[in-house]
């Protein structure tokens, strides 16, 4: 890594003056699948679908990586296409990715999403439009870009998660375009979540616009964050997928720098050792991570009824690993509670309004899923 770069990462961590919260825990290994305490129902399928979002009276948006938007009927018997999703470059790991409805849909009908934009090199855009139209026709109108990544790299890892935080504002996530250095350089967003206004505008007041970063970023050090979601305190968390081990989830904080390329609790798919996380104690280490590797696509925190045992809880997707896990996100210390296999690579994991957790596998074909408790 270039020096300049290394010391500016240093110098924000100094800077800052606020210490790491815990010290690094334990990392998670192969361990046995537990028992499911749900069944799964298929709703419908997808060709390589990747995201999806609930709406008022259950309805659902789900996303192609080759750029469809389709709106489902609730028992998932019907859809249809939506209109006027912009263009998207779904080679390589490019996609039409995360769809997620204004808090306040139901009043003004907004949808936000993240997609690939064509162009070489491209990078990962959020949009938003406002959805009209039913299932005998609906179509995106206004359709805005809102922000972009920057710089432009050609690469994978364009993440591109999107969460509401409680107070307003959008968090969003992206990936450091496989080229590892942009994720500590302060002038662009890449390896970053950044916080946004619903209109895609820096927050006045992000921790690093005062020490010479961009002005949007929240926290840097990342290298492929495919999760991204408020807890039932407030508190934002993040999935990401590492090198060859190291997946992480971690506790997104204003101004920390979590680490990559610098340390991880994994190595490059080479073989080359990166040093893990304890031997750097300045950057901010993972309250979870995997070694071997899960590859993390999505997180979930848990807030309805139907599963009671899982409130407040996270559930991680997993590509790779082909299951899906429960995360004890508690005071004490996160950590892996159990693991459910799901015979197939999880893209995504999402709440319906009746509590049932909803699951998106990651394959031509791939089936959308309902999960409710067994008996």
């Amino acid at each position: 890594m270039p020096r300049p770069v290394l010391s500016f990462a240093l110098l924000l961590t100094a800077m800052s003056a606020v210490p790491a919260i815990a010290a690094q825990a334990p990392i998670t290994g192969a361990r046995p699948f537990a028992d499911k305490p749900f069944k799964a129902e298929e709703v419908a399928r997808f060709d390589s679908p990747w995201a999806m979002t609930f709406l008022p009276g259950g309805h659902m948006l789900v996303t192609e990586k080759a750029g469809r938007l389709l709106l489902l009927s609730p028992d998932g018997a019907r859809r249809t296409a939506v209109e006027g999703v912009p263009a998207v470059d779904s080679s390589g790991q490019g996609a039409l990715g995360e769809v997620v409805a204004h808090p306040d849909f139901a009043t003004n009908g907004l949808v936000y999403f993240s997609y690939s934009a064509p162009r070489s090199p491209n990078g990962i855009v959020l949009a938003r439009g406002k959805l009209v139209g039913d299932l005998g026709g609906a179509r995106l109108e206004g359709v805005t870009t809102l922000y972009r990544a920057h710089p432009l790299k050609s690469g994978g890892h364009y993440a591109g998660r999107i969460a509401f935080s409680p107070d307003g504002h959008l968090f969003f996530s992206m990936g450091e375009r496989q080229k590892f250095t942009p994720a500590q350089e302060p002038g662009g967003v890449l390896g970053k979540v950044v916080r946004l206004t619903m209109d895609g505008k820096p927050v006045p007041g992000n921790p690093l616009a005062a020490k010479g970063g961009d002005p949007a970023v929240w926290s840097y050090g990342h290298r492929n964050p495919l999760g991204l979601a408020f807890d039932l305190e407030g508190r934002l968390w993040e999935a990401e997928m590492g090198p060859k081990g190291g997946d992480e989830v971690n506790l997104i904080l204003p101004g920390r720098n979590y680490g990559w390329p610098i340390v991880s609790n994994g190595d490059h798919y080479d073989g080359k050792p990166i040093p893990d996380h304890p031997t750097r104690p300045a950057f901010e280490a993972p309250k979870v991570s995997w070694n071997p590797s899960i590859s993390p696509s999505s997180l979930l925190v848990y807030s309805g009824k139907l599963f009671p045992q899982w409130r407040g809880k996270a559930l991680v997707g997993a590509l790779s690993g082909e299951m899906l896990i429960l995360v004890d996100l508690g005071e004490n210390g996160a950590k892996e509670e159990a693991r459910y296999s799901m015979g197939q690579r999880i893209r995504a994991v999402d709440q319906g309004q009746d509590g049932a957790v909803y699951v998106l596998e990651d394959k031509a074909g791939g089936r959308l899923l309902r999960l409710t408790p067994v008996g």
